[in-house]
């Protein structure tokens, strides 16, 4: 994989978790219990797709922009996409994907419920 800064990166926000969806062979990065981003395994468990949430029209511009940014695998095709873990996504445009979607995914939860998690008294349920 040619990102292989991902782990690292999207484990030094705030409140990520990460866990491993066996029945998929998905690693979860997750914010207050919600997926934000994943990396999908093949059966030897190599990348093939790194699955995160964008708003609809910005989806849709980069995957006519980027061959190697697709409509989300396995997931809701308007608000997911998937990014081939060997294209030629810019690691800049990548890592401005993954905070968005993390952006996204914590402006879903309450004002309570986002406090929590950004000063680590979140439990995760």
């Amino acid at each position: 994989m040619r990102y292989e800064w991902i782990d690292g990166y999207l484990l030094s926000k705030i409140g990520v978790t990460k866990d491993l969806q066996k029945d998929w062979n998905w690693i979860r990065y997750q914010i207050g219990g919600k997926m934000f981003a994943a990396v999908c395994l093949d059966e030897t468990d190599k990348p093939y797709y790194i699955t995160l949430k964008l708003e609809p029209s910005e989806g849709d511009f980069l995957r006519q922009q980027y061959e190697d940014i697709v409509p989300g695998y396995y997931m809701n095709k308007m608000h997911w996409n998937s990014v081939k873990p060997d294209g030629e996504v810019p690691d800049d445009l990548l890592k401005d994907l993954l905070d968005k979607s993390y952006q996204l995914v914590l402006g879903g939860f309450s004002k309570k419920k986002q406090k929590e998690i950004l000063e680590g008294t979140d439990n995760g349920i």
